[in-house]
């Protein structure tokens, strides 16, 4: 499926397309599926709130990717677009041509405002990574 106008939006780093997440949003809503790539222990917190989402964490993304369509346009994300890379880098390996990538992840799409679920219980804190920890009252 080629989604209308994707041609004319974002930009090409490495060979790898790249939207903006305001971008993304539009296209989803014109059928592109966004493929959140992050662990699933990773969106109990904050999770991207769209209808066109599913969550394909990379640790499975090698055992599962055959439920992939290769009509269906993707996007790829996650926390800051590095993760998502490497899930294109090895679909394309599988002969993927119509995905692409959400430049700046979770953390862009967050800053643009964009539709997004926030469970606060999740939440996490600490002084340093060794120290992260659920939040307490």
């Amino acid at each position: 499926m080629t989604i209308p106008d994707s041609e004319k939006l974002g930009f090409i780093i490495n060979g790898i397309q790249q939207y903006t997440p305001k971008e993304v949003f539009q296209l989803c809503k014109q059928g592109a599926i966004l493929v959140d790539v992050r662990e699933e222990f990773m969106t109990y917190f904050k999770k991207i709130d769209i209808e066109n989402i599913i969550l394909l964490p990379l640790s499975e993304l090698q055992a599962q990717y055959q439920s992939l369509s290769h009509d269906i346009h993707y996007i790829f994300a996650d926390a800051t677009g590095l993760r998502s890379k490497e899930a294109i880098e090895f679909l394309k390996d599988k002969g993927f041509t119509n995905i692409s990538n959400m430049a700046g992840g979770l953390v862009e799409w967050e800053s643009d405002l964009l539709p997004l679920n926030i469970n606060t219980k999740e939440k996490l804190s600490g002084s340093c990574m060794c120290q992260i920890k659920p939040r307490t009252k």
